[in-house]
């Protein structure tokens, strides 16, 4: 199984359903992935939606930890939306799949950031989710 893919699948389903306002349960059975020739291996769509549900159900407490760890003259309604579906994502992993090391959550958040977000986007990230790694390891 691919947990990058699983990642990336989560990801784009995520990011659809908050700005194309896109049901759940379609977006669970990635089609478009499927439409697209693609060879994914049935665990990492059973990963994925791991993920997007785990991340819906936390969706309040997740962003309340992001709101917590933006600057003082950042507001929540600015966050990209690319960038707000990586990190609640990352935040699930972080707080709930306990058996992955936060490193590999961040890096794993980097990775998708820079093929996915905006040229700095994963300098943003990063911080954000350094932050929350240090606040939830005390």
């Amino acid at each position: 199984m691919s947990r990058r893919k699983g990642r990336i699948l989560a990801f784009q389903a995520l990011y659809s359903h908050d700005v194309g306002e896109v049901p759940l349960d379609e977006l669970l059975r990635f089609e478009w992935d499927k439409k697209e020739g693609s060879e994914t291996e049935p665990d990492s769509y059973d990963f994925a939606r791991i993920l997007v549900s785990g991340t819906i159900n936390h969706q309040e407490e997740i962003d309340a930890l992001i709101k917590k760890h933006l600057s003082d003259n950042w507001d929540f309604e600015r966050v990209n939306k690319v960038s707000l579906a990586i990190l609640r994502i990352s935040i699930f992993t972080l707080l709930f799949q306990k058996d992955v090391h936060p490193s590999i959550v961040i890096d794993e958040a980097i990775a998708i950031a820079k093929d996915y977000g905006e040229t700095d986007s994963f300098r943003f990230i990063n911080a954000v989710l350094d932050n929350i790694r240090k606040e939830t390891a005390s």
